[in-house]
């Protein structure tokens, strides 16, 4: 059996927390890890599957959140896109200040509830719901979830689409295998930044129909005609046999071989913001 290497970490950036505290017109997208970007649209503080576990079952977290959960800003609008351990995660959510309303797969709403969360959207595959002007569609993905023995695919799955008239459209993925759908969600929208996955895929055997490999998410970032790709779902914790340098690697390789333009791939540090409105 080949030894792998994780020896290699993701590099964190000094966050900009003046910034990301008072800024309430910019659109800009802080990756925290995994799969937890604070997204500031339109007046907004979003954030996507918020994650900061130490560990995820045995596994210690590879590398450090690019943002402490006490310096994140007040969010407005939690977005969930499954109920799996590493994209739904109780403690963090506890944690996040703020007004929090959270838009969630259809079936994941009681089980918030129960937990004390009252501020809650369900959606399913296509259906939208519009906050302060921002409207959040949920798409499909190609996917499952569970959270105990009795609960497999009870509730949904998906990614989410965050569009206004102020700022550019963000298309945030969740978990999925490659699969026709992405050309639909193309069709419909016209994206400007996509955050795909592209961890957690080896062995291809048994994870192709959940995860992308980097070069799925490649052609699925073709295929919803995106503008610019930032991935995600690596790098944070150990949740199958690839490694963060390996994904890499593959990712840049594919996207030579692709012939993509300069600056279309953005490879994030931790905790670095991006100022999105030249994409507009």
């Amino acid at each position: 059996m080949k030894l792998k290497d994780y020896s290699y970490a993701v590099p964190t950036a000094d966050p900009d927390l003046i910034y990301l505290h008072s800024n309430s017109a910019e659109p800009s997208l802080t990756w925290i890890g995994h799969s937890t970007f604070l997204i500031q649209h339109s007046g907004l503080n979003i954030i996507t599957d918020p994650i900061w576990a130490e560990k995820l079952a045995l596994q210690r977290r590879l590398s450090p959140p690019g943002l402490a959960v006490q310096d994140v800003p007040p969010i407005d609008v939690v977005l969930i896109s499954h109920s799996h351990y590493d994209h739904l995660h109780m403690k963090s959510l506890e944690q996040l200040k703020g007004s929090k309303m959270m838009i969630v797969p259809v079936g994941l709403a009681a089980k918030l509830r129960r937990k004390g969360f009252s501020s809650i959207i369900e959606l399913e595959w296509w259906q939208s719901a519009t906050i302060s002007g921002i409207t959040f569609t949920f798409v499909p993905a190609q996917h499952w979830t569970r959270r105990t023995l009795t609960d497999t695919n009870t509730s949904h799955w998906g990614g989410f689409i965050i569009e206004s008239e102020l700022a550019p459209t963000v298309y945030f993925a969740g978990d999925s295998g490659y699969f026709d759908g992405f050309k639909e969600i193309g069709s419909r929208f016209n994206i400007d930044v996509a955050l795909m996955p592209i961890g957690a895929y080896e062995p291809e055997w048994f994870m192709g129909q959940q995860h992308v490999t980097p070069e799925e998410a490649l052609q699925a970032f073709l295929d919803v005609g995106a503008k610019r790709f930032v991935p995600m779902h690596y790098g944070s914790y150990k949740l199958a046999d690839d490694t963060p340098r390996e994904a890499l690697d593959r990712l840049e390789a594919e996207s030579k071989r692709l012939s993509l333009a300069r600056g279309t791939v953005m490879i994030l540090p931790h905790g670095e913001t991006v100022r999105l409105n030249d994409n507009k």
